[in-house]
């Protein structure tokens, strides 16, 4: 009898069914429609909008959920798991590479799980650098400033940050907050619900911080934390002074939130923490953007600047000596200079800055005083 001849069509599919597996093909395809969306947002801001608030909201939402359930930083595991995961890949490689099926489903397997990386990226915050600004979300005027303007804005955060000093326990001039890390998360995310619930575009949820095992370690990469889009978790370096800790965790987990720029997320943490009923939460915040409206003002007038250190309080002038003190150890940590260049490269490879990006929170400082 004659065997019934296939059609070219039927013949190139099994021959991909026999070198690609069906989960490889489905997550290239989703990878594909990934690159379609990222392209798309990069030239129109109200798709980049839509794609950061509906679809990409629910990824971050499960994925901080899943995540949630485990008391530890599910990054950090993986961090930590490197070395035994590229041996893994290595004794893979050498076993598949012995035919010509097994490369090509190595191979394939390799490149799904690339283009995962990326489809999660693209569907948790890779569009949030396209979306609406923060100035505009907020109706503030970004311009320009002038030191003088700096020094307005320095004044009123100096101000603020004076007041709550006065009430806050030292130790060797650090300040100690009086909350447990459970509690800084609780007290931020009541704040991050009144937040939401005025600025609407900032997404509300519940969700865990995790505190970094390793956090002495981290410390010479000169990172004081990190959102990891794929695990869907706000990471904190709890090595840090204290004082530093809640503007550094809003600001994490402004990211988790969608808020992907630099000085927005930075921003967005200043208007939580002085949201918050919890004074020393407060104190972080305006300390903290204290520290970058004064910096700014030092490069455009170190006269203006010193002149406004001479009238920070005596609890002020202690935390910053006791904070120099910490960081000496870390100053000069080449593993610091080369995780800065990677944040720099990742950072500009976005329409960024880099992490110049960071100190260009002062510009919505001043104008959200101005207003």
């Amino acid at each position: 009898m004659e065997e019934k001849k296939q059609s070219p069509v039927a013949s190139a599919w099994r021959t991909l069914r026999t070198y690609v597996p069906v989960a490889a093909m489905v997550t290239l395809a989703l990878t594909l429609v990934c690159a379609v969306l990222h392209i798309i947002a990069r030239f129109s801001t109200p798709f980049a909008d839509w794609v950061n608030t509906v679809p990409a909201a629910g990824v971050r939402f499960v994925l901080a959920k899943i995540s949630d359930m485990l008391p530890f930083s599910i990054a950090e595991l993986l961090i930590m798991a490197l070395p035994a995961i590229l041996v893994f890949l290595i004794v893979g490689a050498v076993h598949y590479a012995k035919s010509k099926r097994g490369f090509w489903r190595y191979l394939t397997a390799m490149l799904s799980a690339l283009g995962l990386l990326y489809s999660l990226f693209v569907l948790t915050i890779g569009c949030g650098y396209h979306a609406t600004t923060l100035d505009q979300q907020l109706g503030l005027t970004r311009e320009k400033v002038s030191a003088a303007a700096l020094y307005e804005t320095a004044e009123l955060l100096l101000e603020e940050t004076a007041v709550r000093s006065e009430e806050i326990a030292r130790v060797e001039g650090a300040s100690t907050m009086p909350l447990s890390f459970a509690g800084m998360n609780d007290r931020l995310l009541e704040a991050y619900e009144q937040v939401s619930k005025d600025h609407p575009f900032i997404q509300s949820m519940r969700s865990r911080l995790k505190a970094v095992t390793l956090s002495e370690a981290m410390s010479y990469t000169h990172i004081t934390g990190v959102y990891t889009y794929m695990t869907g978790e706000a990471n904190l370096n709890i090595a840090f002074p204290d004082y530093t800790l809640p503007f550094t965790a809003a600001h994490e987990l402004a990211h988790q939130r969608g808020i992907a720029r630099e000085d927005e997320a930075n921003f967005v943490a200043f208007l939580v923490c002085i949201a918050s009923d919890d004074p020393y939460i407060q104190y972080s915040g305006y300390f903290n953007m204290l520290e970058y409206v004064s910096s700014a003002l030092y490069q455009a007038d170190p006269e203006m600047y010193y002149a406004l250190l001479d009238r920070y309080s005596e609890g002020m002038r202690q935390e910053t000596i006791a904070y120099r003190a910490f960081f000496e150890k870390y100053q000069d940590s080449v593993v610091g200079e080369i995780s800065g260049n990677i944040n720099n490269s990742y950072l500009q490879m976005q329409g960024t800055p880099g992490t110049q990006s960071y100190g260009m929170v002062v510009d919505l400082a001043v104008a959200y005083y101005k207003k």
